[in-house]
Formats: C-alpha cells, sequence, structure tokens
C-alpha cells in the first residue's frame, strides 16, 4: 500500500489522481483506504515556526519567557498552550533538553516552572525539536490553517456582534472541557502586541447562540494572521451551520485588521470538527504534541 498525492480528478467508476507532473493514477474504490486533503504545496519548516509564533503571541497566558530558545508561557494552569515550554527560537538557538546537567536548558526550564507551582510540560510542533528520550507524549493536535481569499466564507452581512473583551454572558456559555475557571479570563484577555475580538451570535429574544474569540497578531515573516479560539455553539443550536457563520465572521473581523491567512487548533481525535473545518477550506499545516516527564508531580489542565 501507498499514498497517491495530487488532483482528485473522480471517485467512480475509478478513483483518478492526478499528480504534479501529470501522471494519472486510476485506483479501483474498494481498494481506497481514505481520501484525505492536504496542502497545495509542502509547509516549510520556517511556516510551521512563523504560524506558531502568531498563535503563541495570540495565546500567551499571563507570564512568558524565553530561555534557550524555549518560550516558557504560565497561564495559571488553564489549557494545555498557556502553560507549556515550545521551541520557536531561531535554528540552531534551541537548547537541546536531552543534556541532564545541572545548568542545562531542561533544568532551567523545570526550575522556571516549579517557581509558579507547575510540572514542567512542553508543547512540541512538527520537526521544530525532538521529544527527550523517555517522556509521555499525547493530546496530538491539528494545526489547520488557509489563505483567507481561499476560504469559502459565508456570504452578507455579518451576524456576529464582536467585543474588544468577554462579557459574563460570553464567558457563561463557553465551556473548556465542561466548565472555564474564574481566572481563565485573564488568559482569554491576554495577547502579545495584536488585536483581540469576541464575537457572538444572538437570537431574537437575545438568547446567545455562538461565541468565538479572534486574534491578529504577526511574526517574523511579516505575515498577520487570524487565529480562532474558544469557538462554542449553544448545545440546542449545533449542526445547524452556525458554528461556519461565526468563525466566518470572526475571519472577516481579522481581514478588517489586515490579516491574510486564517489558523486554529483542533484535538486530533476531533474529527467533526476538522470536517467542519476542511468544509469551508481549511486544511492540516502541521501537528503538535504534549510531552511530560515521567513520573511528574500532577498534570497541567489538558486542552489546546
Amino acid at each position: 500500500m501507498t499514498d497517491v498525492i495530487g488532483i482528485l480528478e473522480s471517485i467512480e467508476p475509478f478513483v483518478i489522481v492526478r499528480s504534479a507532473h501529470g501522471t494519472v493514477v486510476e485506483v479501483a474504490p474498494e481498494r481506497v483506504l481514505a481520501l484525505k486533503a492536504v496542502s497545495a504545496r509542502p509547509v516549510r519548516t520556517s511556516e510551521i515556526r512563523s504560524l506558531e509564533l502568531a498563535s503563541a503571541d495570540g495565546w500567551p497566558g499571563v507570564e512568558h519567557a524565553w530561555i534557550d530558545g524555549w518560550l516558557a508561557r504560565y497561564g495559571q494552569g488553564f489549557t494545555g498552550r498557556a502553560n507549556s515550554a515550545t521551541p520557536l527560537g531561531d535554528p540552531g538557538t534551541v537548547g537541546n533538553l536531552n543534556d541532564s546537567s545541572r545548568g542545562s536548558t531542561l533544568a532551567r526550564l523545570r526550575a522556571w516552572y516549579d517557581e509558579r507551582g507547575l510540572p514542567l510540560r512542553l508543547l512540541i510542533p512538527d520537526r521544530l525539536a525532538d521529544v527527550p528520550l523517555g517522556w509521555n507524549v499525547r493530546d496530538e493536535v491539528v494545526v489547520m490553517a488557509a489563505d483567507i481569499e481561499s476560504l469559502a466564507l459565508p456570504q452578507g452581512p455579518r451576524s456576529a456582534i464582536v467585543a474588544d473583551h468577554p462579557d459574563p454572558k460570553w464567558l457563561a456559555l463557553y465551556h473548556y472541557r465542561g466548565s472555564a475557571p474564574n481566572f481563565a479570563v485573564d488568559v482569554l484577555n491576554s495577547v502579545n502586541n495584536g488585536s483581540l475580538g469576541f464575537g457572538r451570535i444572538e437570537a431574537a429574544d437575545s438568547a446567545l447562540l455562538a461565541v468565538a474569540r479572534g486574534s491578529v497578531t504577526s511574526a517574523p515573516d511579516g505575515r498577520l494572521r487570524v487565529g480562532l479560539t474558544a469557538v462554542e455553539v449553544a448545545e440546542a443550536h449545533r449542526r445547524q451551520g452556525i458554528g461556519t457563520l461565526i468563525c466566518g465572521d470572526m475571519i472577516n473581523w481579522g481581514r478588517e485588521r489586515g490579516a491574510t491567512q486564517a489558523y486554529l487548533q483542533v484535538a486530533g481525535e476531533n474529527e467533526g470538527a476538522q470536517a467542519m473545518y476542511r468544509s469551508i477550506g481549511f486544511l492540516a499545516h502541521h501537528h503538535y504534541r504534549y510531552a511530560t516527564e515521567p513520573g511528574g508531580r500532577r498534570r497541567v489542565g489538558s486542552g489546546r
């Protein structure tokens, strides 16, 4: 078995794929295990780093520090991204965590999190660093992205109202793995050198149907990106297109502020959400995983 990468031209009576070199491959449908949308070209390592840097500024936690090329973030234990260290320094500056000496990068990172009462947790994007030997790896996340001009966004007037902070009604609808702690607002309101928008769609009776958070930040490549986080649709109104609608409105909000690319993070096992975002035009850009030391004191709140 192998993969065939190219433009899908037909699925019946044969699955027909035309490669970038013009070669046509025909496969009987019963022999196909899976069809998966991929980027139109390979994603460069520098592009992964740039997107992750923009994302880190869009969800930075309440404290952060650069330690030997690793960006350490603290967000009072709320979400994995806001409470993990990630290797986003320039190539050649990222410290090797397999060095266990007393003055090593690993020791400095561990001490930084010890001071804040959390165990050391790493966020490892594809190709940016290796997982330290013997560490536990879990919680794969798919980072999806697309140029805004290529997205199939809802047409017509904007349905969402966008504010610069989340009010109690917005916070009441946002549920992070069940519920969000009171101090989550500190993480939600944090951004580095960027803009924040908190969107909502309301019914005629003012009941809240959906909420979403957007952040517009830049990276060393100079490109502005809008990141979608905290997307939540009221349970009684799911699977009615409202999630697509509020995502489209927040992407347009970001475009008005100069963003040319949109991105979001989805848990690897959440196939339903990935399918919804693919229907808009998002594609898998890269993945990241969390790594923790074996025998750590306690687990940081998991999540994207």
